[in-house]
């Protein structure tokens, strides 16, 4: 299979695949028509697809109709409904600009006739200019801090099965993951992840910044929760709207550092802001989102 005429190997056995190679595979969408791509949701339990799913397939349709030399540096994104994992996503491409320097797509993802996300995407052709960068905070080596299953060991009896499962991206929390800060009172909402996806992936570039896309999703929100001392079963949560800016070349197979704070939450929603630097130290993507937040009372 291919994401723009590069071959991407699949394992040769369904029991050799990765949940790296299911992502890949979930990113490869099928072209119907012009202009219009149709894309899956993975084979498990749950009641509405991942948010950083259909962001990253979105991003996938609007890029496969860019000329491969301009890379994508803004998207700007409305999940409006829930998606129904259970059937496909239709992905149709509005060609809003083609310019000089910059062109601009917007992508509607479309389930049971009704749109359940928006997405507009801007790519440019790559310049020379200005260059600064604010400094990455000090964090330990990922490799020193334990896996998302190493850290989950003493919860197993307690979680989903779904939460204990493989996953495509590799997530270390350089300090206590949320459902355990909320109980020892951390009391800020901060936290730095690495991250990096579980295996190798191909060197398309869009590739990796769909990638790293569908990763942004992950954790994000988590820090909106660590000054309050509740957990997700005590909240109705979702992504509202989610905004990128990639701002350098980077390889999503290679450790990022994902430094999230949470401004404010009010409302019944809250606001997430990360900034991903790369192993080396340098700002690669900014990331801004806001996520409904309602405390779910129990009924008597």
């Amino acid at each position: 299979m291919a994401l723009r005429g590069i071959d991407v190997a699949a394992a040769e056995s369904p029991l050799m695949r990765t949940p790296l190679d299911e992502l890949v595979d979930l990113l490869d969408l099928e072209q119907i028509e012009v202009n219009i791509f149709r894309g899956r949701s993975p084979e498990e339990r749950q009641q509405r697809v991942f948010g950083g799913q259909v962001a990253g397939q979105a991003l996938v349709a609007a890029g496969r109709t860019v000329p491969i030399d301009r890379p994508v540096h803004s998207l700007h994104a409305y999940f409006l409904r829930p998606g129904d994992p259970a059937v496909p996503i239709v992905y149709t491409v509005d060609r809003l600009r083609d310019g000089r320097s910059f062109t601009t797509r917007r992508v509607v993802a479309v389930q049971h006739g009704e749109a359940i996300f928006n997405l507009s995407a801007s790519f440019q052709v790559r310049e020379e200019g200005l260059d600064h960068e604010w400094d990455a905070p000090p964090a330990p080596d990922p490799e020193s801090l334990p896996t998302m299953a190493e850290r989950m060991k003493a919860y197993a009896e307690k979680v989903p099965d779904f939460v204990l499962r493989p996953r495509p991206i590799d997530v270390r929390h350089v300090d206590d993951p949320p459902w355990i800060a909320r109980l020892s009172g951390k009391g800020h909402p901060q936290q730095m992840v690495w991250m990096r996806a579980d295996g190798r992936l191909p060197d398309e570039e869009l590739v990796h910044v769909c990638a790293l896309t569908y990763a942004s999703d992950m954790t994000l929100l988590d820090s909106i929760m660590l000054p309050h001392e509740v957990s997700w079963e005590q909240l109705r949560g979702a992504s509202l709207d989610h905004a990128m800016w990639f701002h350098r070349p980077f390889r999503a197979d290679e450790w990022f550092l994902y430094v999230q704070e949470s401004p404010s939450a009010y409302g019944a929603r809250g606001l997430a802001r990360g900034l991903i630097y790369d192993r080396e130290g340098q700002l690669i993507v900014s990331v801004v989102q806001e996520g409904l937040m309602r405390l779910v009372r129990s009924r008597r």
